[in-house]
């Protein structure tokens, strides 16, 4: 019969692994883990490497979940803007002012009824820039961020292009308006109950 023979680590490779492993404990700890489950980024690695998008708040509004777990139906292209019969006027070609708007900031609390669209929209400038942010008290609004070209003469289908087509609960952005006229939000409640959005502007308009 013959001997095992059992292989004896000695004592200082066993400290220099415990070492080793302790070592890339802590590099792991600050570099990934703090940033992705604690919003902790002490040596920057989480930014650098994208751990600090993996965090997410525990006082995160409960409407935030509302959008995870759920599937919304398809949007396609061919909804964005105005359809091909529609001609561009040649409005869109007009030069830009000298001078824009003044500059001004509102908060506005839309109410969405339950099962309909409503549309909000403000009047700018061509080039004029805004600012905005909105948010749902509660549940997904599906939404067609868009704008509406002055026309001289007044047609019966009117020419517009889509901005942003989308299922959301919060949206913020900026924004220059590529020709003059009424820019805003078609928003669709197809939920069961009423919800307000509370849309937040800062820019170049008027209301």
């Amino acid at each position: 019969m013959s001997e095992i023979n059992h292989q004896i680590v000695e004592k200082k490779e066993i400290i220099k692994a415990v070492l080793f492993a302790l070592v890339l404990g802590i590099v792991i700890l600050f570099s990934a883990v703090l940033p992705a489950e604690y919003g902790v980024d002490p040596v920057g690695t989480g930014k650098l490497f994208g751990f600090d998008k993996l965090y997410v708040p525990e006082d995160m509004p409960d409407n935030f979940a509302t959008t995870t777990g759920k599937t919304f139906p398809l949007i396609k292209m061919d909804k964005a803007g105005s359809g091909p019969e529609v001609k561009i006027p040649v409005e869109v070609d007009n030069p830009a002012p000298e001078k824009q708007f003044t500059e001004r900031e509102d908060t506005i609390e839309v109410i969405v009824p339950a099962g309909k669209g409503i549309e909000y929209k403000i009047y700018m400038l061509k080039y004029g820039k805004m600012k905005y942010e909105w948010t749902t008290d509660k549940e997904t609004v599906y939404l067609d961020f868009h704008g509406e070209v002055k026309q001289e003469k007044e047609v019966t289908d009117v020419y517009f292009e889509s901005y942003t087509l989308a299922y959301s609960n919060n949206m913020v952005g900026t924004f220059y308006a590529p020709f003059e006229g009424k820019h805003g939000w078609f928003f669709r409640n197809n939920n069961n109950k009423d919800i307000t959005i509370t849309l937040k502007l800062k820019g170049q308009y008027s209301m």
